[in-house]
């Protein structure tokens, strides 16, 4: 489809969203001010990451006394793309993959890479049913994965390096829950998602490869936080704030782990136990650790997260998942390192 047609079936898509989100988020690009008091609105996901910490403990609320904070929760990254487009969130996660995506043609998202939540590992994985025991084997069957997401971006990549073609198997778009529903109706043979739906594939299923086995090879993923370039140019005090909040929760995660536990849990309706086990399955990293040049990197010195993007982008365009591949310029420009560095004194 061109780009044209493409970009308005995302806008009408995000119009319908919208809709559905309002009572949480506002009515679009106005609902940022509201009654006097700034409206942040936060696009999170059920990832056992700092982000839920940050959430849970009230860290940004806290430090944000005069501002009308919303957590509005999404399933993918591909859905928080479509809520930037509509206007209806201001900050947000989102994975590299649909950040990627985000930052090409057709979409081109006006937004900035401000922070990494986390680094993907073994929070995200192939898993087959009993009896299919390499990705190869998994030619003619049917897989599960919630299409522009990281998920997805590491099946293609696993799927190419065994060989085989996207049209050799019958991908389904599926978001987590929905994908262990189909698993446990038998409707599909091995699905790529994260957890907490992973752990329950995992306990009756084979794992095939990790996120961080693809990374290994090459393609690494990250869940990514990011900024509209208007909310960061009009509230960039705000944005301290949350960068702040991020961070001191990643700090507790390394430093007291089980209290970080606790809080994740109470979001995922996990026990403390299960949240830890699945918190350690990612590399969480403090502001300071994201200067460093293999991730974010520092003012004039962008770091190796913008040429991962770009190498996703190349990907990405060989699979025609997006229109065409950006300028290196591109990722360069949407690292926030400017902001990050504010946070990281």
């Amino acid at each position: 489809m061109p780009a044209a047609p493409r970009r308005t079936a995302l806008l009408a898509a995000a119009v319908a969203l919208v809709a559905l989100t309002a009572s949480a988020c506002g009515d679009g690009a106005d609902a940022a001010e509201g009654g006097g008091r700034t409206q942040v609105r936060i696009a999170y996901q059920a990832i056992p990451n700092a982000d839920l910490v940050v959430k849970n403990q009230r860290l940004l609320e806290k430090a944000l006394p005069d501002a009308d904070v919303k957590w509005v929760k999404f399933d993918s990254g591909g859905d928080v793309n479509t809520a930037v487009i509509a206007g209806a969130v201001d900050l947000g996660l989102a994975g590299s993959s649909p950040v990627t995506k985000g930052l090409s043609a057709p979409l081109n998202i006006p937004y900035k890479v401000v922070w990494i939540h986390d680094v993907i590992g073994e929070n995200e994985a192939l898993v087959a049913k009993k009896g299919i025991g390499s990705v190869k084997a998994l030619k003619g069957k049917k897989i599960a994965t919630p299409f522009g997401s990281t998920s997805h971006y590491s099946l293609l990549a696993a799927l190419e390096s065994a060989g085989l073609k996207a049209s050799d198997v019958t991908l389904v778009d599926l978001q987590p829950q929905d994908a262990l529903a189909a698993w446990q109706r038998g409707d599909i043979d091995a699905a790529y998602v994260w957890t907490p739906a992973l752990t329950e594939l995992e306990k009756d299923g084979t794992v095939l490869v990790t996120s961080r086995e693809i990374a290994e090879q090459g393609k690494p993923t990250a869940d990514l936080g990011v900024v509209t370039t208007a909310f960061a140019a009009k509230h960039p005090k705000i944005v301290d704030a949350w960068l702040k909040a991020e961070d001191q929760a990643v700090k507790m995660a390394k430093s007291d782990p089980g209290t970080a536990a606790t809080a994740i849990g109470a979001e995922l309706n996990l026990s403390p136990a299960e949240a830890k086990k699945q918190l350690a399955q990612l590399v969480l990293l403090t502001a300071k650790e994201q200067q460093g040049s293999d991730y974010l990197g520092k003012p004039g010195a962008p770091g190796a997260l913008a040429r991962n993007l770009h190498d996703a982008s190349v990907f990405l365009k060989s699979q025609k998942a997006i229109d065409a591949v950006p300028d290196q310029s591109v990722f360069d420009n949407s690292l926030a390192v400017k902001e990050l560095n504010r946070a990281a004194r």
